[in-house]
């Protein structure tokens, strides 16, 4: 029997990812920061609950060889631990930024820097990152939110060169727009008291951009391409899934620049006049 970490787990695509995959037989380390809250995935077949804070190295750690030990080994790591600060960016402060950047960029370095001992040894393994469509593409208000997915899009894919000769396998999963609480609880808004000058703009885009999370598809479909990246045995890189994902990223592939932007303007801007 297969064992995969997943890595934020209490809610949305981490929490179906768990599900799916103790639906499909594997054991899962579902791991959060706060395991003693959750009352659910624990009862769940094959399953345990894990501490593990992706800023901590001491409970990657602990989490990493406590599955090992009570499962017997590790075959995937899923690096879905993360969150999005949206807004205006003059409107964002230090703090927001490096938060986005430490949960987003540095905690998924810090997973992987700390399963790849292992999955060397064992010359074999996969490591699975959930990013995003965006990045490769972009919106409005997301600039932040998108150099995170865009530095782990090229992370990985350099990565992957130097792991392909122990056999470890590097995929990214690309979601678009998916209905979890991303577009509420988990978002973080910026704003700075006094600016107002981008009020109009940011009201209109950020309108636009939560009807889109409210009629997307839920997370299963997400987590369901998850598992098929980390039963894939192949070499491929990327994984778009849900929310027109692969039509937009197909567009941004084929068409000028200009052009495609223009469609995510006349989309996500229609109403503002400038």
């Amino acid at each position: 029997m297969q064992t995969v970490l997943i890595t934020g787990t209490s809610s949305g695509i981490g929490r179906a990812t768990v599900k799916y995959f103790s639906e499909k037989g594997w054991n899962v380390a579902a791991t959060m920061r706060s395991p003693e809250k959750e009352n659910e995935l624990g009862k769940l077949p094959n399953v345990k609950l894990y501490k593990l804070d992706v800023l901590d190295s001491a409970s990657i750690e602990s989490a990493i060889q406590a599955t090992i030990r009570d499962f017997g080994g590790l075959d995937v790591v899923v690096n879905n631990a993360g969150y999005g600060a949206v807004g205006i960016f003059e409107a964002a402060t230090d703090t927001q930024i490096r938060r986005q950047f430490d949960t987003n960029v540095f905690g998924v370095m810090n997973v992987i820097r700390a399963i790849l001992p292992h999955f060397r040894e064992k010359r074999n393994g996969t490591i699975v990152n959930v990013t995003s469509m965006g990045g490769l593409i972009t919106f409005p208000l997301y600039s932040v939110y998108h150099g995170t997915k865009w530095a782990v899009e090229g992370f990985a894919e350099a990565l992957q060169f130097e792991l392909r000769q122990f056999n470890i396998r590097v995929k990214n999963v690309e979601p678009g727009a998916i209905k979890t609480d991303f577009y509420e609880r988990s978002m973080d808004l910026f704003k700075k008291d006094g600016l107002t000058a981008y009020d109009n703009y940011q009201n209109i885009v950020y309108s636009k951009t939560q009807q889109v999370g409210e009629t997307a598809s839920g997370p299963e479909v997400v987590a369901k391409k998850i598992f098929k990246a980390a039963t894939d045995t192949n070499y491929k890189l990327r994984y778009p899934v849900g929310g027109n994902a692969p039509v937009f990223l197909a567009l941004r592939r084929l068409l000028p620049l200009n052009w495609f932007h223009g469609i995510v303007r006349s989309v996500l801007e229609k109403g503002f006049k400038n």
